[in-house]
């Protein structure tokens, strides 16, 4: 005769069972994650694997295992890529716009120096006027892209730091706000483990 086990008991054991088996598939995808990561922290320069301790990598490997964060760093990357693609298409018109401007320029003073044929005394002073004109529209145009360049280099200093808020919130290990160039040189290698690692299939 079959022993006769209690239904709560049943059910509470196929729980107990259950949590097991999920603890003991997180164990292996963290050791895989963390294995992995070790191997690429040993492809960077020195000076950066020494930022990178043991704790370090062993809490990024648990941050990635249920994969939220892979999709926030695709997220971040696709958005990056646009606004880049954005940025690049609106100083190429600014230069396109300042090459439409020169050559009109270049037509005007064309005109003026034919004009002037008919009357030559007023050919050295136009002549002066053309060349204060023509540096004048250079400086402009030069003074534009410089001041469009500096807006560049602010709008991508900001979409660093709210990448850095983002994973820092999202509980990324190696990930807080700074503008110091070692940090950041280190969270760039960092965001390269991860997104090299969802691209690898997890152990199952």
């Amino acid at each position: 005769m079959a022993e006769y086990i209690p239904t709560e008991i049943q059910n509470t054991a196929k729980l107990l069972r259950e949590e097991y088996e999920r603890r003991e598939q997180q164990q292996k995808k963290h050791y895989f994650l963390f294995t992995q990561l070790q191997d690429m922290a040993r492809e960077i320069p020195g000076k950066y694997q020494q930022r990178l301790p043991y704790d370090l990598l062993s809490g990024l490997a648990n941050a990635l295992l249920d994969g939220t964060v892979f999709q926030i760093v695709n997220g971040l990357r696709e958005v990056q890529e646009w606004e880049e693609r954005a940025m690049a298409q609106q100083r190429t018109k600014l230069i396109q716009d300042h090459k439409t401007q020169k050559h009109e320029l270049q037509k005007k003073h064309k005109a003026l120096l034919q004009d002037c044929q008919a009357r030559p005394h007023n050919l050295t002073l136009t002549k002066a006027q053309i060349d204060r004109e023509m540096e004048t529209t250079y400086k402009r145009c030069e003074e534009e892209i410089r001041k469009k360049d500096q807006k560049i280099i602010l709008e991508l200093d900001q979409k660093v730091m709210d990448q850095q808020s983002t994973l820092e919130k999202a509980g990324v290990s190696g990930f807080c706000v700074t503008n110091k160039p070692l940090d950041i040189r280190m969270q760039m290698y960092l965001l390269d483990f991860i997104v090299r690692l969802s691209k690898l299939e997890m152990p199952s």
